[in-house]
C-alpha cells in the first residue's frame, strides 16, 4: 500500500469530483447508512467518521462507524445478529497505553464498527470531529462536513468537489475551523510527522477475540494482568 505523507507546505487547491466520484461516494454512503440504521434501531448513536463525512473517498477508502461512547458490547452484537450480519473477525485495539482500548467489530475488509471500552477523555473524543464526523440524520440530510485527512490536508466540501491546504502552520485557523482545541490539532500534526519521520510502528496491543469471548470479558483478563491498561482504566 503507498505511503501517505504528510504535506507541509502550500496554497489552496481545488478539487473537482468526477461522476464517478460522486458515485462512488454514494455507494459507500448507503452501505453505511444501513448499518448505522440497525444500531439506531436498537437505541445507539453511532457517527460516521472520516473521508465519507467530508466527501474525498478513495476505492479504498473504509467505512469507519463508531458508537463514541461506552455502550454494553452485546447490544451491537445483537443488532448485528438480528440484522443477519456475521462479522468476519473482532478484536480489542489499544494504539499506546495512554489511549482507550477500543473494540473492532470488522464487518468485512473495509466496514468496522468501533467503540471505546472505557470513558473517552477530550481528545479522544475530539480524533473524530478532527478528521470529520456526521451522525446518521445528517447523512440522511447528505452532508459533508470538514475534516483533516491523512496526509494533514484541511478538506473542506464543496458543491464540486473540495478545496485542501495543509495544516501545518494554519493549526490554529484548522482548530477554529473544525471547532476543536488546539491541543487535538497539535497532537495529530505530532503523531502523523513522527509516523512519517520513523516509519509506523504498530499498536500497543492488538488482540483478536475467539467466538466465545465478549468484549468486557477480555478486558477484565488484560486489566488483572496488565498494570499500564489498569491504570488507563482509572484516568
Amino acid at each position: 500500500m503507498r505511503k501517505i505523507k504528510p504535506i507541509k507546505t502550500g496554497d489552496i487547491k481545488e478539487v473537482i469530483y468526477s461522476n464517478n466520484h460522486w458515485k462512488l461516494l454514494e455507494k459507500l454512503r448507503s452501505k453505511a447508512i444501513k448499518i448505522m440504521q440497525i444500531l439506531k434501531a436498537r437505541g445507539l448513536t453511532p457517527i460516521i467518521h472520516g473521508s465519507i463525512a467530508r466527501g474525498d473517498i478513495k476505492p479504498s477508502s473504509d467505512i469507519d462507524i463508531v458508537i463514541p461512547y461506552q455502550v454494553p458490547s452485546f447490544k451491537i452484537e445483537t443488532a448485528l445478529e438480528q440484522a443477519g450480519i456475521i462479522p468476519q473477525q473482532r478484536m480489542l485495539v489499544q494504539a499506546t497505553p495512554k489511549h482507550v482500548v477500543k473494540a473492532h467489530i470488522q464487518i468485512d475488509e473495509n466496514t468496522t464498527i468501533t467503540f471505546p471500552l472505557m470513558e473517552l477523555r477530550k481528545l479522544e473524543r475530539e480524533f473524530y470531529k478532527f478528521g470529520g464526523e456526521l451522525t446518521l440524520d445528517e447523512l440522511l440530510e447528505n452532508k459533508r462536513v470538514p475534516g483533516v485527512d491523512k496526509r494533514l490536508m484541511l478538506i473542506i466540501p464543496t458543491e464540486k468537489g473540495h478545496l485542501e491546504t495543509p495544516v501545518i502552520g494554519r493549526e490554529a485557523e484548522v482548530a477554529r475551523q473544525l471547532k476543536v482545541s488546539i491541543d487535538i490539532v497539535n497532537e495529530r500534526v505530532r503523531v502523523l510527522t513522527r509516523r512519517d519521520e520513523i516509519g509506523r510502528t504498530g499498536v500497543y496491543l492488538k488482540r483478536i477475540l475467539t467466538k466465545n469471548e465478549s468484549f468486557e470479558e477480555v478486558l477484565k483478563k488484560l486489566v488483572d494482568q496488565n498494570p499500564a491498561i489498569r491504570r488507563r482504566m482509572r484516568l
